[in-house]
């Protein structure tokens, strides 16, 4: 009598190399779930973060932001670092706002309540959108991040007459790859996928990475987390670009799987 042999499934990533650009220890988190997927993760951070170098500068403000109108959270980073420096304690007329979800659920866990954020476009452009950011006439609003990136926050609010402060609670490098990173990208097996949510971390790898490296990158699948990061991809030869649906990394791996599926047919 013949046996039948058990097959055991396989997650949607299996046999795929899979990259994260995000920084530590956030990519943690992320390469976790990639190995759940049966998925390889390499960890190649796209830029590194470190606190303030003004760290009695951005304690003041953090005070004086106590009493604004309108306190906007530009990444979960920002809600990291910044309850580093100070409790996130806020006056009660004062509204909470997020980037995104990871950004809310960040506040969250901080002890923050009744954050706004946009659930579909969790970006800039959608935090934007929202109700709560559209009739701010001399209202006060504190827009706390890093220096750099793209700008339209701060310059967007203060064409909407807002009397906007930036507190600069984190700053962004660029990273500095070790021979064993290098090497894990070098000897990854096909087929490789890439996950990318920053336009800074894309320049930080063309600059960074020898170039037969990033010429590897660039041959497999791109999973990025907006349409504007897709098309800067496209402009630094990523030919197979992937768009998710949001920076979440529930969204970066079913875009990341479905691309996989699209590549094995």
């Amino acid at each position: 009598m013949s046996k039948l042999r058990l097959i055991e499934p396989m997650g949607p990533l299996a046999g795929a190399s899979v990259v994260v650009t995000r920084p530590l220890p956030a990519a943690a988190a992320l390469k976790r779930q990639i190995r759940a997927l049966d998925g390889s993760a390499i960890g190649l951070p796209g830029l590194s973060l470190r606190a303030t170098d003004d760290v009695a500068a951005a304690k003041a403000a953090l005070q004086q932001a106590r009493d604004a109108d309108l306190i906007v959270f530009a990444s979960p980073n920002a809600v990291k670092f910044a309850s580093a420096l100070r409790a996130l304690r806020f006056a009660r007329h004062a509204q909470v706002c997020a980037v995104g979800m990871g950004t809310a659920r960040a506040l969250t866990r901080r002890g923050v309540r009744n954050v706004a954020f946009p659930r579909e476009r969790q970006d800039s452009d959608g935090l934007l959108a929202l109700a709560e950011l559209q009739k701010l006439r001399g209202k006060r609003v504190a827009l706390i991040g890093a220096p750099g990136g793209r700008e339209l926050l701060a310059r967007t609010l203060r064409a909407r007459r807002a009397r906007v402060t930036t507190i600069h609670v984190y700053r962004r490098v660029p990273p500095r790859y070790t021979a064993r990173q290098l090497a894990a990208l070098e000897n990854a097996s096909a087929p490789l996928l890439t996950l990318l949510t920053s336009a800074e971390a894309l320049t930080n790898l063309r600059a960074r990475l020898p170039l037969h490296l990033f010429a590897r990158l660039a041959e497999g699948e791109l999973i990025v987390s907006s349409a504007r990061l897709a098309q800067l991809a496209r402009h630094s030869l990523f030919a197979n670009v992937h768009v998710a649906a949001s920076p979440s990394p529930r969204h970066l791996l079913a875009a990341a799987a479905q691309a996989l599926a699209r590549h094995r047919l």
